[in-house]
């Protein structure tokens, strides 16, 4: 607990202290007359129950009358009024407690966030002058060389420029599994260096790294309401002064026709009050999903406000891009075909010829091919740009391109069957064979696609300008219900409305891109997630929900805990109601006490706030 909370505290037991001790006395040793019980009543009231007093007072004078204070200030002033001086000390003990337990229970809450958004340090040790320096965070320049120790966090966005180490990533990604650091990887700001020393080169400043932009989209997601947290709202506004009138005209309209006992059709007013009291709702309902939000958070799937949270919950058709989403997006060799040699051999020609070339598709033959190019052995080596290239390899003349390049020097090829594209080799003037080069599917994809059915998802699709065989062999291996190959953006918008039309708003319409997708694609979707967007500005600033590592699996996750917040948001709300609109019944009809008022509001509150807390607890 915090200072505060344990100040509350202190006078809660004080205050239960001395009432304990003034009911003895009153009843067993001393017989008081009235303004004596009412002194003594009055003190212990005041121990507990100033501090909402003073804040029913304070929300008055700017003009917010109708909130929580002000109605249980009524109801327990009212109670001293008509001589129930135990039943407002009650009262205001009991609501105090409720009131600790929900500080509490909202703080760890918050708490839990908090840690999440506090993943950027306050200093970095700079190479200045060949001099190491430890500067303020906002003052590192790009450019700057910084050391990150072992157990430290990297304050900004940079490259590795020296050293080694494990990087821990759960922070940003939810990932467990460190990330290899050396020479060349890019590391992020708020992941942690495990072992080792590195020296990283800046390349954002602090303001404007990936941390950053994070930590700035979790404190904004509250300002983005759904639906059901906007309409708690709305309803508290209307709800609550539409009961302080109910209790006024239960004050005063039954006496004038049960013979003017007002003071018990005063209790039952005031009991009313007390009941009435919207706290449970308005403030558990918006903890659900600021829980929910930050378990997403947790697991590296940012979601900009709980108005994504209601429409992630409802998706029935997933429209998915290929390239990047649910392929890896880089080329690799995925088939080996020899006709005249050793399989390993056409693979060391094709790599050594394709070394002149930085073509995605030649970098992907030289790493398959695993070591180095002996470049003592290559002479003569040439590259046609779009078609392939030639050199002379260790004394034989090396051909690897496309069939096309092969034919123009008189050499026939044989045709591929596999999916993706082929790298033709002629040694010699003699067709040795095809390299295949593709995309390959992710490692979780398939598992992503069935979680997501078995999630609710009704269609899911694939939209790509890949070419048709592609597009056909990732969907079929994949399970998909439907794919569209060879699509322009202006088509990919034709598809879009097509789907939003069938769903005719029984369910919400969700695109999966890699973050870097056109607007107008975007704009038709209700919610927009960016695939693989560490390090992505792009994509942290036009999506709605931000995948931060590269698993597609992580959206059945986002799913399950939108899905599991809304229930519990929807418990909230059924259950509030429920007991309020029995005990309302009850305290008007004479049946309920001012104890089992304040359980309608206080204990109801706290249920329910202990409730929403579990959103933030889904694995």
């Amino acid at each position: 607990m915090n200072r505060k909370q344990k100040r509350s505290l202190f006078k809660i037991i004080i205050s239960i202290i001395l009432f304990a001790a003034v009911m003895i006395l009153t009843h067993t040793v001393l017989s008081l007359p009235w303004f004596g019980e009412f002194a003594l009543f009055a003190a212990i009231y005041l121990i507990c129950g100033l501090n909402p007093i003073r804040k029913a007072v304070i929300n008055i004078s700017h003009g917010q009358i109708f909130d929580e204070n002000f109605l249980m200030c009524i109801a327990t002033i009212g109670a001293f009024t008509i001589g129930e001086f135990h039943e407002a000390v009650e009262v205001i003990i009991f609501y105090q407690i409720g009131q600790l337990f929900e500080s509490i229970a909202v703080g760890r809450s918050r708490k839990a966030v908090s840690d999440l958004m506090d993943i950027c340090p306050d200093e970095a040790v700079v190479i200045r002058d060949g001099v190491r320096e430890t500067v303020p965070a906002d003052e590192i320049e790009v450019g700057e060389h910084i050391i990150v120790s072992a157990g430290e966090r990297i304050a900004a966005d940079g490259i590795v420029v020296n050293g080694t180490g494990n990087i821990d990533t759960s922070a940003l990604t939810g990932e467990s599994v460190p990330l290899d650091a050396k020479a060349g990887v890019q590391v992020l700001s708020g992941c942690i260096n495990l072992d080792g020393t590195l020296e990283i080169e800046v390349t954002k400043i602090s303001s404007e790294s990936t941390a950053a932009k994070i930590m700035e989209l979790v404190e904004e997601s509250a300002e983005r309401k759904a639906r059901t947290e906007a309409f708690i709202t709305k309803f508290a506004r209307f709800y609550t002064p539409a009961v302080v009138i109910g209790a006024v005209l239960l004050a005063l309209v039954p006496p004038m026709f049960t013979g003017f006992d007002f003071a018990k059709w005063v209790f039952r007013a005031l009991t009313f009050l007390i009941v009435s009291c919207p706290c449970a709702l308005v403030i558990s309902v918006p903890l659900s999903f600021f829980s929910g939000i930050g378990c997403a958070s947790k697991n590296g799937i940012l979601i900009k406000g709980s108005s994504f949270v209601e429409v992630l919950a409802k998706a029935k058709t997933i429209v998915m891009d290929k390239t990047g989403t649910l392929t890896k997006g880089t080329f690799s060799v995925t088939k080996v075909h020899s006709v005249s040699m050793d399989e390993k051999e056409l693979l060391s020609f094709a790599a050594h010829a394709e070394s002149v070339s930085s073509h995605p598709i030649a970098k992907s033959i030289r790493t398959a091919h695993g070591a180095e190019p002996d470049y003592s052995i290559i002479e003569n080596q040439t590259e046609k740009a779009g078609f392939g290239v030639s050199a002379d390899i260790d004394g034989k003349r090396v051909l690897a391109g496309k069939s096309a390049y092969l034919k123009e020097e008189g050499i026939a090829c044989i045709k591929e069957k596999e999916t993706g594209t082929a790298v033709h080799i002629a040694v010699d003037g003699e067709y040795a064979g095809y390299i295949i080069v593709s995309d390959t599917v992710k490692d979780d994809a398939s598992s992503a696609i069935e979680g997501l059915r078995k999630s609710g998802a009704e269609k899911i699709v694939m939209l790509t300008g890949d070419k048709k065989e592609t597009a056909k062999a990732v969907s079929e291996e994949l399970c998909l219900d439907e794919a569209y190959a060879e699509l322009l953006p202006a088509d990919k918008v034709e598809y879009m409305q097509k789907f939003r039309e069938e769903l005719a708003g029984k369910g919400s319409l969700i695109f999966v891109g890699d973050g870097m997708n056109d607007a107008p694609v975007l704009a038709q979707s209700d919610a927009g997630v960016a695939m693989g967007a560490m390090g992505s500005d792009a994509a942290i600033e036009a999506a709605d929900i931000v995948i931060m590592d590269d698993k597609p699996s992580k959206l059945v996750l986002g799913i399950k805990i939108a899905r599991k917040t809304m229930g519990i948001a929807k418990q909230n709300i059924v259950f509030a109601l429920a007991v309020k609109a029995a005990v309302l019944v009850l305290s008007a009809a004479g049946f309920a006490n001012m104890e089992l008022a304040v359980f309608a509001d206080v204990g109801v509150s706290v249920i329910a706030i202990l409730n929403a807390m579990r959103a933030g607890k889904i694995k």
